[in-house]
C-alpha cells in the first residue's frame, strides 16, 4: 500500500517538526511527508490520498510562496525549491480538477498563474522557461513530473539542497535507460519527446552524445532517432 502510515502520526509528525523551523529557512518536510503517503517507488501516484491529505498539501504550497530562497542562497538550494514548486503545481492543478484522465483535460494547464512570489505571478511555464531553464543544468528535464506516465517519474521524496546533486544524477540515468521512456540500441533509438521539445538544452543540441553520457547502451553517431509518442494520461493505478 502506497499509504504507509496513518494520518494522524503524520499530523503529530508535522505537528511537532515543521512548525519548529525558523520563518525564513525552507522546509520541505510537509512534501517529504506527503510524497511519501502518497507516491509509489515505481512513480504511481494516488491522486485521491492527496485529495484526502488536501488540508496539508495546501499548507506547504502556501509555505512556498512566503519561503523562497535568496539571492545568495546556492544553485543546489534555488534548483530544489523550484522544482518542487513546478512538481506541486502540477499536482495541485490534478487534484483541483480530479478525476481528469490527462492534465491535458484542465484548461491550459501551462499558462495558468498559480502562485504568487515577491508580487509576481507564476505560471509552469514561467518556472520551467524563465526560472529553472535559465539555469543552465540540462538534467532538471528529469525532475520534473508533468503529471504523465511518459514524463519523469515524480520521486517520492522532496528535493533538497542536500539531494539534489545526486537525484539529478540518478534520475537522469534512470529516464535515459527506462524501456518505457526510451528505446535504444547502437544503431537505431526511439527516444523521448522530451529530447526533441528541449533540444538545444543537451550539449547544445547534441542528444546523441548527452545520452550516451548515461546510457547504458552507447549509441552510434549516424544511428537513426525517431522520437516516442508522448502518453499524456496519469500515473496512477
Amino acid at each position: 500500500m502506497i499509504r504507509k502510515y496513518t494520518h494522524l502520526a503524520v499530523l503529530i509528525f508535522i505537528l511537532i517538526f515543521s512548525n519548529v523551523k525558523a520563518q525564513n529557512r525552507i522546509d520541505h518536510t510537509l512534501w517529504d511527508q506527503l510524497l511519501l503517503l502518497n507516491v509509489s517507488k515505481d512513480g504511481i501516484v494516488d491522486y485521491q490520498g492527496f485529495i484526502r491529505d488536501k488540508f496539508l498539501f495546501n499548507k506547504y504550497f502556501k509555505s512556498l510562496s512566503t519561503q523562497r530562497p535568496e539571492k545568495k542562497s546556492s544553485k543546489e538550494e534555488k534548483l530544489a525549491y523550484w522544482v518542487n514548486l513546478y512538481n506541486a503545481i502540477v499536482l495541485k492543478m490534478i487534484i483541483d480538477n480530479y478525476p481528469v484522465e490527462s492534465i491535458n483535460d484542465i484548461k491550459k494547464p501551462w499558462k495558468q498563474k498559480q502562485i504568487t512570489i515577491d508580487n509576481k505571478q507564476y505560471s509552469l511555464d514561467d518556472i520551467e522557461h524563465t526560472v529553472l531553464r535559465k539555469m543552465n543544468e540540462p538534467r532538471v528535464h528529469f525532475l520534473l513530473n508533468s503529471g504523465s506516465k511518459s514524463s519523469p517519474k515524480l520521486w517520492n521524496m522532496a528535493y533538497t539542497s542536500r539531494n539534489i546533486n545526486k537525484a539529478l544524477e540518478e534520475h537522469t540515468k534512470q529516464f535515459i535507460n527506462d524501456p518505457s521512456k526510451n528505446s535504444i540500441k547502437k544503431d537505431n533509438v526511439l527516444i523521448s519527446e522530451v529530447f526533441e521539445w528541449y533540444k538545444n538544452d543537451f550539449n547544445d543540441g547534441n542528444i546523441i552524445a548527452f545520452i550516451n553520457e548515461y546510457s547504458d547502451i552507447k549509441i552510434q553517431k549516424k544511428s537513426k532517432k525517431r522520437y516516442k509518442k508522448y502518453d499524456w494520461s496519469l500515473p496512477e493505478n
